[in-house]
């Protein structure tokens, strides 16, 4: 179950947004990203914000965007101008629309990342196998926080850790010190978490109890 490569990286869509940047720091010294999740309304139901959100984020932690919007090529661009560190979007877009997407991250000199959805086999993720930099599998439905882990989205990661030992295959959705180990036993190294994080009283604690899962 330990991994030294584990990362952790607390989601803002659980932060109070009205004190994001005293959010930020709370925890800012304890986590290896900023996890940003963008939703558009139309790829997924829910509605975020956008890239100019990003211009108001002061953090040292490098901002790791995921995209669930219908056309990310279009915007990639200013989320990078914008200050992203890295940029996944989704393998339900349909194969053009992903691999121009990766191709246009890539030559920003950004890592690009494929999501997938629960709902999504794995095997469609083959076509990005050498393209894509990291991997990011959901466990929840896209769309909103908060949502409850569906542990049969685990047998994706395991399948992708056995293929390829050394990408980066970050979990997403419904991540806790319950739901982490399991996670993380499955091959996941990087840990997605919001609520887990900024909904604790003590956020500190919260994350070092999945950083152990590394150590």
């Amino acid at each position: 179950m330990k991994n030294p490569k584990l990362k952790i990286s607390p989601s803002i869509l659980a932060a109070d947004f009205g004190c994001l940047n005293d959010e930020i720091k709370s925890v800012e010294d304890y986590a290896d990203f900023l996890h940003v999740d963008v939703m558009d309304g139309h790829f997924v139901p829910n509605i975020t914000f956008g890239y100019t959100i990003l211009n108001c984020i002061k953090s040292k932690l490098p901002l790791d965007c995921h995209l669930m919007i219908e056309n990310p090529a279009k915007h990639i661009h200013h989320f990078i101008e914008s200050g992203a560190a890295r940029i996944a979007t989704h393998v339900e877009l349909g194969e053009e629309m992903t691999k121009l997407s990766l191709d246009i991250t890539k030559k920003s000199g950004k890592p690009a990342g494929v999501a997938i959805s629960p709902k999504t086999p794995v095997e469609e993720l083959f076509p990005y196998f050498g393209l894509a930099d990291y991997f990011v599998i959901m466990t929840v439905t896209p769309g909103f926080g908060g949502q409850k882990f569906m542990a049969k989205e685990l047998s994706k990661v395991t399948y992708l850790r056995k293929k390829f030992p050394d990408i980066e295959i970050k979990i997403d959705g419904g991540m806790d010190n319950i739901t982490a180990p399991l996670a993380v036993k499955a091959g996941g190294d990087n840990i997605v978490a919001g609520s887990y994080i900024f909904k604790s009283k003590n956020r500190v604690k919260a994350i070092k109890s999945l950083r152990m899962l590394g150590n």
